[in-house]
């Protein structure tokens, strides 16, 4: 009987998102369970937080954590973004929304009682999100998650996920999509808008971002 409790207090879900910050592309969120025996390969892998590592190697570190690790991946594309962010008015509450939908389908997956994540807003956002789906978890939300090892596989899962996208967006509208939101990323808006047109934009770029403006007041 001792012998679960290690196992047990290690079990549990890291989630984490990638795109919050980038005017193109989508929001992802993933969710992944972590045990004992997950976590030596993890480290063997050596995985940490995303922001520390090329995209290069995230994009080939995470297949291999797809393999061993039950997980779940959220894609909200920016048209969907965009329709949520209208009716919602709030960054905290769609990444809550978007937090709870991936726990609630890692959930169906997996039985474990802990999740950790980011400390970005009040976290009955997402219990009560889950609740209302009738799941009930331990969550735990802190400032620099992804030194836990099982947010930061989630962390590059999300990101390998977001830059797969960004790129298909890219070969879609046949202009490179920049990350993040500079000068970079305004001048791609308005060839975008020059090409394709004022709504064009709102299937590959988060309209609420102040680079809108820019783009649409350059672009006129």
């Amino acid at each position: 009987m001792t012998d679960k409790t290690p196992h047990t207090s290690i079990e549990r879900i890291g989630i984490d998102e990638s795109g919050k910050g980038d005017y193109f592309g989508p929001l992802v969120i993933a969710a992944v369970f972590v045990d004992a025996t997950t976590q030596s390969e993890l480290t063997l892998m050596q995985v940490r937080d995303s922001k520390k590592i090329s995209d290069g190697r995230i994009l080939d570190m995470a297949p291999d954590i797809r393999t061993i690790c039950p997980h779940s991946i959220i894609v909200i594309g920016p048209q969907r973004y965009n329709e949520l962010y209208a009716k919602i008015r709030n960054l905290n509450r769609l990444l809550a929304w978007g937090h709870a939908k991936a726990l609630e389908t890692l959930l169906e997956k997996v039985s474990c009682g802990r999740a950790i994540a980011d400390q970005f807003g009040d976290e009955r956002l997402i219990l009560n999100a889950l609740q209302e789906k009738g799941r009930t978890i331990t969550l735990e939300q802190r400032h620099k998650a992804e030194s836990d090892l099982a947010v930061a596989a989630a962390s590059i899962l999300a990101r390998a996920e977001f830059l797969l996208r960004l790129q298909r967006l890219s070969d879609e509208v046949g202009t490179t999509l920049p990350k993040g939101a500079s000068p970079a990323v305004e001048l791609a808006g308005r060839m975008i808008v020059k090409k394709h047109g004022e709504e064009r934009l709102e299937s590959v770029a988060k309209l609420h971002f102040k680079t809108t403006q820019a783009v649409l007041r350059k672009a006129d």
